[in-house]
């Protein structure tokens, strides 16, 4: 048997500060007399005996102590059974008891050579695949598999209550010099919770690991083990369904929602459902509400509720507050299963300083730029992710394409995805560091941009990632081959600032910024846009929807209305946040959750079944989606009636014969013999109008089929006559 001397230097692994203890602990091959053999090696910590348990001869062999710290060492025969791990360790726990592990320095690397190389290449698309804690059995043995990224650390550790945040039990080995350290647990059940001490270079930090499944309820901040195979999908038909068809020429009207507060649980603490409940709660209404998706604000984890999810600490975690990652699973499977989409809220614009967070991983600045000009949001008081390095791109899109293959999300909306392009975002003159060419674009975040949308569409077709993009920036939506950044979809900022801006003022003078009404359909079609009303809508002061309208209560309820209708038969997709669609008074809080009750009032019923039946006109009618980004899907009728406050249009799908035509007035005053030209001859029939008495309106519609006379309107052969309501939207669709 070896002794001591010869073993190196040991300190390390006393401290709990090695960075390769396999080098020194489990099965060592020796031979002697001829004889292979192993020396098994264990440390023990504040344990004064231990034996090796070998299945070979069944008896337990007393290890020596060979040092006093608890280190042990027995010898075995070099067969199958030590060289796979087989072999286990026996301690005393007390009052006569044995302690059964097996050795956790005995197992294989779970790493290959080509997972390190596309690591360091930042290509490794399935790198959730291996990094965090993996349940698995090797060798016949099962246990949890861990992997973190820290190249920069002394030394790391698991630690948790299965070795009582003992730093020194369980070190983990540094994985050549990729920067990764990897450790298997064996005998380590699903459900654990753990974080990793990470010694740098002045000081022990335990973080939550950056690639975890699952995390403890906040404020706690441990991760925990978790298995994401258990969940049985249920969604194949929709999966298959959604990669052969092409989502862009669909019907799309997004249910924003924050799951926190679009319902309260009075019976739970902090007044939170679980997902499997909001499943079923969330998919109910948003069927009678005729919605096609439903857009879920961050449920990656988070420790500050108050941030509503969007300081991200847990990206690969959903989190803890609504349930397991099996609960979430099951909402989104729940939602597949009745025709709903899911669109997760996506932040990989910046991260919280929290200690057990990303910021100094490993004592440097690991995920984000060590200059504070490059690597902080002076506005959130939050950090930048360093897009130039490797592996942190790697991280941040294998962790989109982790949320499409285990969760099966529908898309992906980024978040500020303005403060990624430009280097000068929200930033005074002496504050940002130029490009390599002179320039304000952050070239580095354009190209993690683009690989994102390029390996998310490649991987998972028929997936949608949306920007959040509130600038010019050219090419957002358009593919990277013809010079765009990629996305499915933008955000269609100007149009929403635009038109509540127009809206918010009194009708008498909106004839006098008629141009911000029409302005948008100069650049409608440079973008496949989303017209967003959205949670930003809605906080921060501003008040709800209805509260910014202009009026009395008749007017506010009725411009309101007249909002929604222009939005719904506007060129580009759908997002309302929830509260809207009844007319909520109140600012959103998120503490206090959604005003349900406003619902014994007939206008907010009205305004409910307004939006639902604008969803159900717009998933009938084709020319209401089919071509909402070219121009060819629609055109004007009048747009220059600024005196009236009126502007007419026609939409139109894919087959000339699918058109309606629509007019909006923006005054209270009612137009009884209100012509407009139309596109053909024929009979037209009152399809819509935001105005009837089924939505608590003054109910000036038409009811008969309106026949269309000869008689030259707005440059066209053909015109109808109809009554236009006051603050009202009316549609007609010709008949055939």
């Amino acid at each position: 048997m070896h002794t001591i001397g010869s073993l190196g230097k040991i300190s390390d692994i006393i401290d709990g500060c090695s960075d390769n203890p396999s080098r020194f602990l489990g099965p060592h091959p020796i031979e002697a007399s001829g004889m292979k053999s192993a020396a098994v090696r264990a440390y023990l910590p504040g344990k004064d005996q231990a034996w090796l348990f070998h299945p070979g001869h069944g008896q337990n062999t007393p290890m020596k102590k060979i040092h006093p710290a608890g280190l042990f060492e027995a010898m075995c025969p070099m067969d199958g059974v030590t060289e796979k791990g087989q072999y286990q360790l026996r301690i005393d726990a007390g009052s006569g008891q044995m302690k059964t592990m097996h050795d956790p320095y005995a197992f294989p690397s779970f790493f290959t050579g080509f997972d390190l190389h596309l690591l360091g290449e930042g290509k490794h698309w399935s790198s959730y695949e291996k990094m965090g804690a993996h349940p698995r059995t090797v060798n016949g043995v099962s246990g949890v598999n861990f992997a973190v990224w820290a190249p920069n650390a002394r030394s790391v550790s698991v630690v948790g209550d299965f070795n009582d945040w003992d730093a020194r039990s369980h070190q983990m080995n540094r994985v050549g010099t990729s920067g990764i350290w990897e450790l298997f647990i064996p005998d380590m059940a699903v459900g654990e919770k753990y974080k990793y001490r990470i010694r740098q270079a002045d000081r022990a930090v335990d973080k939550c690991d950056p690639y975890g499944f699952a995390a403890e309820m906040p404020p706690r901040t441990a991760s925990v083990v978790a298995d994401l195979s258990v969940h049985q999908w249920q969604d194949q038909a929709w999966m298959e369904r959604r990669g052969n068809e092409d989502q862009l020429a669909k019907p799309i009207s997004v249910y924003e929602v924050h799951l926190g507060s679009w319902a309260r649980n009075a019976e739970e603490e902090h007044g939170w459902f679980n997902y499997r409940h909001l499943a079923h709660e969330l998919v109910k209404y948003c069927l009678e509400q005729n919605h096609t998706h439903i857009e879920l604000m961050p449920v990656s984890e988070h420790p500050f509720t108050g941030s509503w999810g969007y300081q991200t600490v847990g990206y690969f975690a959903v989190t803890s507050r609504y349930g397991t990652p099996e609960d979430f699973m099951y909402f989104v499977d729940y939602c597949h299963q009745n025709g709903l989409a899911v669109i997760l809220d996506w932040v990989p614009a910046h991260f919280p300083k929290d200690d057990h967070g990303l910021r100094r991983f490993d004592g440097t600045a690991l995920y984000e730029h060590e200059d504070p000009r490059r690597g902080e949001h002076p506005d959130w008081g939050t950090l930048i992710f360093n897009y130039g390095r490797n592996e942190v791109r790697n991280f941040l899109i294998s962790n989109a394409l982790f949320l499409f293959d285990k969760y099966h999300i529908d898309g992906l909306r980024v978040d500020a995805v303005a403060s990624m392009l430009y280097l000068d975002y929200s930033r005074e003159h002496d504050q940002w560091i130029p490009n390599q060419y002179g320039g304000r674009e952050n070239l580095e975040a354009i190209t993690f941009l683009k690989e994102f949308n390029e390996q998310s569409h490649l991987q998972h077709p028929g997936v949608l990632t949306i920007a959040e993009e509130s600038t010019a920036w050219g090419g957002v939506s358009r593919p990277t081959f013809d010079g765009g950044l990629g996305f499915s979809l933008k955000w269609n900022m100007g149009w929403m600032n635009d038109t509540l801006r127009y809206m918010r003022k009194d009708p008498i003078y909106r004839k006098h910024h008629h141009g911000e009404l029409t302005f948008s359909l100069i650049y409608a079609f440079t973008e496949n846009f989303v017209l967003p009303l959205s949670h930003d809508e809605v906080v921060h002061g501003k008040g709800s929807l209805l509260d910014q309208m202009p009026g009395d209560m008749w007017q506010r309820f009725a411009n309101l209305r007249l909002l929604f209708s222009y939005m719904w038969t506007h060129p580009g997709k759908k997002l309302l946040f929830m509260g809207g669609e009844i007319a909520q008074w109140n600012e959103w809080n998120l503490e206090a959750g959604l005003q349900w009750d406003l619902l014994e009032w007939e206008s907010h019923q009205g305004m409910q079944k307004l939006i639902s039946d604008l969803n159900a006109m717009l998933v009938h009618e084709p020319a209401l989606y089919e071509d909402d980004f070219t121009g060819e899907g629609f055109e004007w009728i009048d747009c220059n009636d600024w005196q009236n406050s009126v502007i007419t249009y026609v939409r139109k799908g894919k087959n000339p014969d699918d058109f309606v035509v629509v007019a909006c007035n923006f005054t209270p005053n009612s137009r009884d013999d209100f012509r407009m030209g139309v596109p053909m001859g024929g009979n037209y029939r009152e399809v819509f109008n935001s105005d009837n008495s089924r939505y608590a309106g003054s109910d000036v519609i038409n009811t008969d089929e309106i026949a269309s006379q000869q008689i030259a309107w707005n440059g066209r052969e053909n015109s109808i006559q109809f009554r236009l309501p006051p603050l009202g939207t009316v549609v007609f669709r010709p008949q055939r």
